[in-house]
């Protein structure tokens, strides 16, 4: 049984939501696990950790800068550990190729890359924003194509299933357990 760290940062939650889906995953697979909103916790990697998975979600291009900050603080101890990196984003639907460069560019930014990377799809979450964002979010949807504009409701588009299968591969790159 390995003791894993899930960080993240969240803005409007379905990075939170992912977090917990993959720590729920962990713990039926028998790993303890902690899960921490960076924003929220301690920056620095504590003691006793035997696994670490990242998780950011992308706005205006970019993944949060506290967990970038996270990830440099924590870099020996990331390449040191097993671990493994998932990015949320709306581009993660549909625009593989996007997401992908939000990666690279967190990579080149942090000088970590992770052997396990796992793409998300966010949600468009209508109902949480103010009229601005909202307003802004339902062009860009627009703009894109899509047929998700009707704001009196959310739409997520995370495929739990994939969020599965990246924990599940993830763990099972982790040493066996002792007998």
């Amino acid at each position: 049984m390995a003791n894993i760290y899930i960080a993240y940062g969240t803005v409007e939650g379905q990075t939170a939501k992912i977090a917990e889906y993959i720590a729920d995953v962990a713990r039926g697979h028998g790993h303890e696990v902690q899960t921490a909103d960076i924003k929220k916790s301690w920056d620095t990697l504590a003691d006793g950790y035997d696994a670490v998975v990242v998780g950011a979600s992308v706005h205006v291009g970019k993944h949060e800068g506290y967990i970038r900050d996270f990830v440099r603080k924590n870099t020996a101890a990331l390449q040191r550990l097993p671990s493994a990196f998932f990015s949320v984003s709306l581009a993660s639907q549909g625009d593989e190729v996007n997401a992908e460069g939000y990666v690279e560019k967190f990579e080149a930014e942090t000088g970590w890359r992770p052997a396990h990377v796992g793409l998300f799809s966010g949600a468009l979450l209508y109902t949480h924003y103010g009229f601005i964002k909202r307003a802004m979010m339902k062009k860009i949807a627009r703009d894109k194509g899509s047929l998700d504009i009707d704001t009196s409701r959310d739409y997520v588009y995370t495929e739990w299933d994939g969020v599965r299968r990246f924990t599940e591969d993830f763990l099972a790159g982790l040493a066996a357990p002792a007998a």
